[in-house]
């Protein structure tokens, strides 16, 4: 065995550990899944709120899970507005959502800059009066040792998940407000209640994320205004094509990609949009996806000071770099013989599906 699959396979044990270093079987894992479409159906006939003829706004969602909320809500009969940078994915999304029979309107943004977002809110409530249900999900992943994380990789993600999420909830609060009534969906991430080794920069920025959430719910419940925060593990969405690379390219890429695309490790795009607008209608106010992110964040928070310790550990048996691999190359750059082989064909699957279009 070479040193490279090596240290591939080590970022799979890694990934394990992070996990919760549990194993599952068949029977079990559809058994999971039967009980969750049936906790769904539940929450739909027992107390859900019916979420036909409503609005909702998307960030992030020209693919990926924004793309599977965008479907899952229209299954719901919602008008749906998809947003997002890059105007040709937003025209095959678009596509995709109006099947269900549904309004669809597009607007390309991006949520980093606040005019932007600004114009958007007005594009969206001149095209449907208002906006019931806002769903803050843009996101970007940035893989690599700290040695080769700069301040604007930092920059860069507290710019598009935190102030992303700032800007358009500010925006449309005070319409929620004067009608006493509205949604916010915060798709955040495990990464951002444990700081997970190699993603600093994204964890620094979703924990930041987690706390705008959570001060939201308490301060806006009085309005009528709920906050869901959405707490995902590894989800098979297929943005490991896009997520950035540092260091030594090829093992990052290879650990990141055979963990994110693992059903052992990892919930479906279609679970997780399903368990959160099955959420929504509840009134939810938190939501963590995926078993493996429960243990990790129950651990975490019975023993900190363990957890972290184990992490150093994972940290590791992680391919290290030194400062002068800063450079960064997106997944769909950084294929090795393992990311091509049937190891990875569920987040193949997934990119397809989901509109992220590999060009390598």
């Amino acid at each position: 065995m070479t040193g490279r699959s090596k240290m591939i396979l080590g970022g799979i044990a890694a990934g394990t550990i992070v996990a919760g270093a549990a194993a599952a079987i068949g029977s079990v894992l559809a058994g999971r899944k039967a009980y969750g479409k049936w906790r769904d159906w539940q929450g739909i006939a027992f107390g859900g709120e019916n979420l036909h003829g409503q609005t909702v706004l998307i960030t992030g969602s020209s693919r990926g899970l924004g793309l599977a909320l965008a479907e899952e809500f229209a299954r719901a009969g919602c008008n749906i507005i998809l947003c997002a940078r890059d105007e040709a994915a937003l025209h095959r999304a678009r596509a995709l959502v109006e099947r269900h029979g549904v309004n669809v309107a597009t607007y390309p943004c991006d949520v980093s800059k606040q005019n932007q977002v600004e114009h958007m809110i007005t594009f969206a409530q001149e095209r449907f009066g208002q906006v019931d249900i806002l769903v803050n999900n843009a996101g970007s992943i940035a893989v690599g040792p700290v040695r080769t994380q700069r301040l604007e990789d930092f920059q860069e993600a507290m710019d598009t998940m935190f102030w992303g999420a700032v800007y358009p909830t500010l925006a449309l609060l005070p319409q929620m407000i004067s009608r006493r009534r509205g949604k916010i969906v915060n798709v955040t991430s495990i990464g951002g209640r444990v700081s997970v080794p190699h993603l600093l920069p994204y964890s620094c920025a979703k924990f930041a994320h987690v706390g705008f959430s959570e001060g939201l719910h308490s301060q806006l419940k009085k309005f009528g205004i709920h906050v869901l925060t959405v707490v995902p593990g590894l989800m098979r969405t297929g943005s490991h094509l896009h997520a950035q690379f540092k260091g030594d390219h090829q093992k990052e890429f290879g650990w990141f990609a055979l963990s994110g695309t693992n059903p052992l490790l990892s919930v479906s795009a279609e679970t997780a949009a399903r368990r959160i607008v099955s959420a929504t209608r509840r009134n939810q106010t938190d939501l963590v996806l995926g078993w493996q992110a429960k243990t990790l964040a129950h651990a975490h928070g019975i023993a900190p000071g363990i957890t972290q310790d184990v992490l150093a550990i994972v940290d590791r048996m992680l391919p290290e770099s030194d400062d002068r691999m800063s450079q960064k190359k997106p997944g769909h750059e950084s294929h090795s013989a393992v990311t091509r082989s049937p190891l990875t064909a569920l987040g193949k699957r997934a990119a397809r599906r989901f509109n992220q279009v590999e060009s390598a």
